[in-house]
């Protein structure tokens, strides 16, 4: 929408102004609870108090007001040794990625005149639930876009979809290669991915999204390139179709609008293809 639809206006910006106040209060209150877990102990003793009174203050952030006393609460919260200790393990427990994007900047959000920007609301997080649909142009071809829950509750919804597909937009993120399931801690983030990918829609091709490049481990070398090509070819091998069936691969970042319009030229080509091979000239 951002690069296609002109973004945000300014009045659907303030509408995105609780969403962001609640993302802040959910990954601080995250990251308390893991602390409990994980047997982490506050660098400083006040700041259980502070934790406390995050509990109580947290309500008023559901209608969009960050009152003065709640953003220093959360900002003591968010200094203490810790809780960043906690933080560092985020891979341990659910955690927004955007966590650390709003709590930096508590200063700039808690303001009473704050509007949230394009960057703001780009990495708001928002559970899909049901099918969202959205309409663009590019390069003179007119696209539908449909953005399914990816939660196991929501994929029933997904047969609804399938019909006239063209392409799939199937989104990995490297960063949770060790991250368990919210709905199953006994299954990989990364295995319930390339178990989706195997099983849904086996004639379409598919765009392979690698959102969220980061540095990490595994038993090869330590370096980011061999790693992100190991995962890579562990979707790709899925792929028991290659005659009929087309993964594009691309490793990117969803909240860089420039890097996302390669994923567009990748749809683009696979649109065109088809619609060549229905003409007879493919």
């Amino acid at each position: 929408r951002i690069i296609h639809e002109d973004g945000y206006s300014e009045e659907e910006c303030k509408q995105y102004k609780v969403v962001v106040y609640s993302n802040t209060i959910q990954s601080i209150i995250a990251i308390i609870r893991a602390m409990g877990r994980l047997k982490i102990d506050f660098g400083e003793v006040a700041r259980a108090d502070d934790a406390r009174q995050l509990f109580v203050l947290a309500g008023s952030a559901e209608e969009g007001v960050m009152t003065a006393e709640l953003a220093g609460v959360i900002k003591r919260l968010w200094r203490d040794a810790g809780v960043q200790a906690c933080f560092s393990r985020s891979r341990e427990y659910q955690l927004n990625d955007s966590a650390s994007y709003y709590l930096n900047d508590l200063d700039r959000i808690s303001q009473p005149t704050y509007i949230p920007t394009q960057q703001d609301v780009l990495r708001t997080r928002v559970k899909t639930t049901g099918i969202v649909e959205t309409h663009f142009t590019f390069k003179d071809l007119y696209f539908k876009m449909f953005d399914v829950g990816g939660q196991r509750s929501e994929r029933k919804k997904w047969i609804h979809c399938f019909e006239g597909v063209t392409a799939i937009i199937f989104c990995v993120a490297l960063s949770d290669y060790d991250l368990v399931l919210a709905e199953d801690e006994e299954m990989l983030d990364k295995a319930d991915g390339s178990k989706q990918l195997n099983t849904d829609l086996k004639d379409l091709s598919a765009v392979n999204c690698w959102p969220k490049e980061r540095i990490f481990s595994f038993s090869g070398s330590n370096t980011y390139e061999e790693a992100a090509a190991y995962i890579q070819c562990q979707f790709e091998d899925l792929n028991r179709r290659k005659d009929t069936k087309e993964i594009y691969t691309h490793f990117t970042c969803a909240t860089d609008t420039k890097n996302v319009q390669f994923v567009f030229d990748a749809v683009t080509d696979v649109i065109i293809k088809n619609n060549l091979k229905e003409c007879g000239l493919y």
